[in-house]
């Protein structure tokens, strides 16, 4: 875990969680996933922005912003938060660490803020959201923490970038898919 990342990047979503605090934003998600999905694609085409380092100050203070705003418009935020790490400093192991602090950390902003707004519009919860699926989920998770941790240990750092950069690319065509599905669908 790269921790001097996270002093930047924590202002960076203090200031947008403030903001959509203060106005309650609750935007169309099918727009965002449309813009979430672009920025690794233009990152690509933009030299400037294929140069993005989480490492960098500047860099970690405007991933907080981008990616909070992302999470907060759209709920998803990946491969948004994969072009800052993508081309930075650290090694693969640093790359995955401080990558799985600040999605948590998202999460958990996403769920202290729709779950503030949800108890004050909604009545009942969902009745989809059962014991077994918050089980499920967790159990999941750390399974795949697991496993994940064995491919690491596996795969070569170029072989690692390597393959992200493709894997962020296809994330990044599926929320545009998606976004354009549930706007013009």
């Amino acid at each position: 875990m790269v921790w001097n990342i996270l002093p930047p990047y924590l202002l960076g979503t203090a200031i947008v969680v403030s903001v959509f605090v203060f106005i309650t934003v609750i935007p169309d998600p099918g727009l965002v996933l449309v813009l979430v999905g672009t920025f690794p694609w233009i990152a690509r085409l933009v030299p400037r922005l294929g140069g993005l380092d989480i490492a960098k100050p500047s860099n970690a203070f405007a991933c907080g912003v981008a990616v909070t705003l992302a999470q907060l418009l759209a709920g998803a935020s990946g491969p948004l938060l994969d072009v800052f790490y993508l081309k930075s400093s650290l090694n693969r192991y640093q790359v995955v660490a401080t990558k799985a602090f600040t999605q948590t950390l998202g999460h958990f902003i996403k769920l202290l803020y729709y779950g503030g707004i949800a108890s004050i519009a909604v009545d009942v919860i969902d009745p989809l959201l059962t014991p077994g699926l918050l089980v499920g989920s967790i159990s999941l998770a750390v399974i795949g923490t697991w496993l994940g941790t064995r491919v690491l240990d596996r795969v070569a750092e170029n072989t690692f970038r390597d393959v992200t950069s493709k894997i962020i690319l296809a994330l990044s065509a599926a929320c545009i898919a998606r976004g354009a599905w549930e706007l013009f669908v």
